[in-house]
C-alpha cells in the first residue's frame, strides 16, 4: 500500500450468481470492508446508507442486504489509478487487523499467501473425498426474494400444453424476470436460463419465496419450438448413436457418439404432421442424450434433448487446481468456447472439412465474421438469431484472451476473479475477493504498443501502462515540425514546445523569414494485454527480482545489455542486496525519522545543542 487516495471510482460489486446453483457468496460478504465509490441510497425510502468514500462495516452490510439493492460500485484495486501499489481506499479493510489498511502494508505477499495456504489443503482433500463431485449445492426452483409485480425483459417463450395444464418454456438466453415494487421501480432481476419452465406470468403480483421458474441444474436442453413429428437426420445406430442401459433405472438411453463420417451432422427435425413441411431443425452435440424417437409427435415446449454438464469435472479438486493454474497462467483452455465478436444475426452455413460453416453478419450488413465450428460440439445459437458481442456461440470454457479482446479489461478482470474464487468456493475455501483482485491486477498492468505516435516507444513493444501514460504526458503542448522555414535551428519531424516555436517564428517574422511550420504531436495508441503471473514477475522493472525467479541467465543478459538500472523499489531486490525492505516502517519516507523515548524527547527540547549532538551519534553508531 502506497497512497492514501487514488481518486478512482469504479468497480461494480454483485452476487456471486451461478446458473441454477445457490448463491456461494451473498453480496453482504463481498462488499464488507471496501470503500463505496457512490453513495448507496435504499430504492424504498430514499435514505442513503452509506456515502462515497466511506467503509461498509457489518452494520452497513446488514443495511444493505434487507434493502432490495443487488449490486454496490465499491472501490477495488482492480481500477486503482496509483502509481506504486495500492491506494488505502481501494483496498479498504485489512483483514489481519479488522481496521483500514496502512500504508506499508504488504498486501500482495498477503494476497499471495491468502491463495497458497488453502490450495495445500485442497490437495490432500483429494484423497479424502476420493475424487468424487464435492459440495455441488444445486437447486431447482429459483424463489423471489420481495413481494412485487413481475415483469418479462428479453424472453422469448413457448406455451407448452402437457397434462398438468399449459406452462410457458423460455427460449432465450439472455432473457429476465424483474421484479418491481407499486412505484415501478425494480427490487430484484433473475437471470432465466434456455429451457426454464415459469411458474409465473407477465404483471402477475407475487409474494416473497414464491417460485419464478425451475430448471435443470444437470443438463443443458434443447427445448422444440413447433408442434409436429421427429425427424432424425444423420443419426444412425451404430454409428452416429448407441443405446446404453443405465444401471440405476434399467432404462436404455439413446447417446450421441462421435461418428466417423464427418459428413454427416446429426440433426433432429419436426415436421410438420399435415403437410411434411419442415418446421425447425436441431443440431446435436456428441455426449447428448435423445429423449424422443424417429416419428414420434411432439408438443411445442416439450424437451427433446438433454446434455449433461461437466459438472463433476470442474467442481472436484481434480479439476480444481490445474484450473487455478490454467487461469492465473492465463492459459487457453483445451477446449474454448467461441464467442461473438460483433452484434449481429447468426447465420449457419454447410459442412465443410468436418466443420460447420458460422457466421455472424452486423444488423446493417457492413462487416461480418466467419467461425469454423467442429462436427460434435454444440452450437448454441440458432439461424437467424441476433446475437450481442461478447456472446457464447458454442459449449465449452471462456479463453480469457478472447474476453479482454471482445469485451475489455473490466470483463476479463471480473471473470478471472470469478472462475478463481468457484474453485476455492466449491471447496468450502473462503478466500476474499480483494487477495485475487492484487493478483489479477499484476496480470494486466502491461499493454501493448499498436502505434506509437510521436513518442520515443516503438510499435509491438510490451511496456507498463504508467510508463506509456508518461510518454503520452510529455506530448501535451508539444509540436511537430513540418517545414523548418528559414529556421536553422530546427530540423524536419522535431517534436518542441509551442512556447519554443513561438519565439523562433517571431524572430523570423522580425526578420521577414519563412516561418517554421508545425503539427500537433500524435499520441500513442496501445491495447491492454494479459500475461500469466510466471511471465508477469519476469517482465518486472527489476532485473534482479526477475533473475532470481526463473531464467536467471536470460534475465540478466537482456539487462546487461539494455544497461537496466535496478532502483530496489520492490520487497524481494531488498532483500537479495540484504537492505531493509520497503514495506510496514521500512518504507523510504520514513528512513529520516529517529525514534526515541518520550523522556529523551522532551530532554531534546529543553536542551537542543547537545542532546542533538549525542543523538546524532547514536544514531550513526
Amino acid at each position: 500500500i502506497n497512497e492514501i487516495d487514488c481518486g478512482t471510482q469504479r468497480g461494480t460489486y454483485t452476487e456471486a450468481l451461478k446458473d441454477g446453483e445457490e448463491i456461494k457468496e451473498p453480496l453482504k460478504e463481498r462488499i464488507l470492508g471496501r470503500v463505496v465509490a457512490h453513495d448507496v441510497i435504499n430504492p424504498i425510502n430514499n435514505e442513503i446508507l452509506v456515502k462515497a468514500g466511506q467503509e461498509i462495516t457489518e452494520e452497513i452490510a446488514d443495511l444493505i442486504e434487507e434493502s432490495p439493492i443487488t449490486g454496490v460500485e465499491i472501490r477495488s484495486v482492480l481500477t486503482c489509478e496509483t502509481k506504486r501499489g495500492v491506494c488505502v481506499k481501494c483496498y479498504g479493510r485489512n483483514l489481519a487487523t479488522g481496521k483500514m489498511v496502512e500504508v506499508g502494508e504488504a498486501v500482495g505477499i498477503i494476497a499471495a499467501q491468502s491463495i497458497g495456504e488453502p490450495g495445500t489443503q485442497l490437495t490432500l482433500r483429494t484423497f479424502h473425498i476420493g475424487g468424487t463431485a464435492s459440495k455441488i449445492i444445486t437447486q431447482s426452483q429459483t424463489p423471489t426474494k420481495f413481494d412485487g409485480k413481475v415483469k418479462f425483459e428479453n424472453l422469448k417463450l413457448v406455451e407448452y400444453k402437457g397434462v398438468a395444464g399449459t406452462s410457458l418454456v423460455s427460449l432465450s438466453r439472455n432473457g429476465f424476470i424483474v421484479i418491481l415494487d407499486s412505484h415501478n421501480n425494480q427490487l430484484s432481476r433473475y437471470s432465466v436460463p434456455y429451457g426454464a419452465v415459469l411458474m409465473v406470468r407477465n404483471k402477475d403480483e407475487v409474494k416473497k419465496n414464491t417460485i419464478l421458474y425451475e430448471s435443470d441444474p444437470y443438463n443443458t436442453v434443447i427445448v422444440a419450438e413447433d408442434d409436429g413429428i421427429i425427424s432424425y437426420a444423420d443419426l444412425q445406430e451404430g454409428k452416429q448413436y448407441e443405446q446404453v442401459r443405465d444401471d440405476q433405472t434399467g432404462h436404455y438411453q439413446k447417446i450421441v457418439i462421435e461418428s466417423r463420417d464427418k459428413t454427416k451432422s446429426p440433426t433432429l427435425q419436426i415436421k410438420s404432421s399435415k403437410s411434411e413441411k419442415l418446421l425447425s431443425t436441431y443440431l446435436i452435440p456428441v455426449k447428448a442424450n435423445l429423449l424422443v424417437n424417429d416419428g414420434e409427435e411432439v408438443k411445442a415446449g416439450t424437451i427433446i434433448v438433454k446434455i449433461p454438464k461437466d459438472s463433476g469435472k470442474t467442481r472436484d479438486i481434480t479439476g480444481g487446481l490445474p484450473r487455478v493454474t490454467e487461469l492465473f497462467e492465463a492459459r487457453s483452455p483445451n477446449d474454448p468456447a467461441k464467442i461473438a465478436e460483433i452484434d449481429g444475426k447468426v447465420e449457419i452455413g454447410k459442412i465443410t472439412r468436418g466443420s460447420r460453416e458460422l457466421k455472424i453478419v452486423s444488423l446493417d450488413g457492413a462487416e461480418s465474421r466467419d467461425y469454423k465450428i467442429p462436427i460434435g460440439k454444440h452450437i448454441l445459437v440458432r439461424h437467424g438469431d441476433i446475437v450481442k458481442a461478447g456472446e457464447q456461440l458454442t459449449g465449452g470454457a471462456y479463453d480469457p484472451v478472447d474476453i479482454l479482446k471482445i469485451k475489455g479489461v473490466a470483463e476479463v478482470q471480473e471473470y478471472l476473479v470469478n472462475e478463481i474464487q468457484e474453485v476455492y468456493r466449491i471447496q468450502g475455501v473462503k478466500i476474499n475477493d480483494k487477495h485475487i483482485e492484487v493478483i489479477v491486477r499484476q496480470m494486466l498492468q502491461k499493454v501493448k504498443v499498436t502505434d506509437p505516435g510521436d513518442t520515443r516507444i516503438l510499435e509491438g513493444d510490451v511496456i507498463h501502462k504508467n510508463v506509456f501514460g508518461d510518454e503520452n504526458e510529455g506530448l501535451k503542448g508539444m509540436v511537430v515540425v513540418t517545414e523548418n522555414g528559414d529556421s536553422k535551428e530546427v530540423y524536419l519531424g522535431q517534436l518542441m514546445n509551442k512556447k519554443d516555436l513561438k519565439e523562433i517564428n517571431a524572430a523570423l517574422k522580425k526578420k521577414e523569414k519563412a516561418v517554421v511550420k508545425t503539427r500537433e504531436a500524435m499520441p500513442a495508441t496501445a491495447e491492454p494485454v494479459l500475461l500469466g503471473i510466471t511471465q508477469t514477475s519476469l517482465t518486472t522493472d527489476s532485473f534482479i527480482s526477475a533473475a532470481s525467479f526463473q531464467e536467471t541467465t536470460k534475465v540478466l543478459t537482456d539487462a546487461s545489455i539494455k544497461g537496466k538500472v535496478d532502483h530496489l523499489l520492490g520487497l524481494k531486490e531488498n532483500v537479495i542486496i540484504g537492505q531493509l525492505i520497503p514495506a510496514g516502517t521500512g518504507l523510504r519516507k520514513y528512513k529520516d525519522l529517529v525514534v526515541s523515548n518520550k523522556h529523551s524527547f522532551s530532554e531534546k527540547i529543553s536542551a537542543p545543542a547537545e542532546v542533538e549532538e549525542t543523538i546524532e551519534e547514536k544514531v550513526k553508531a
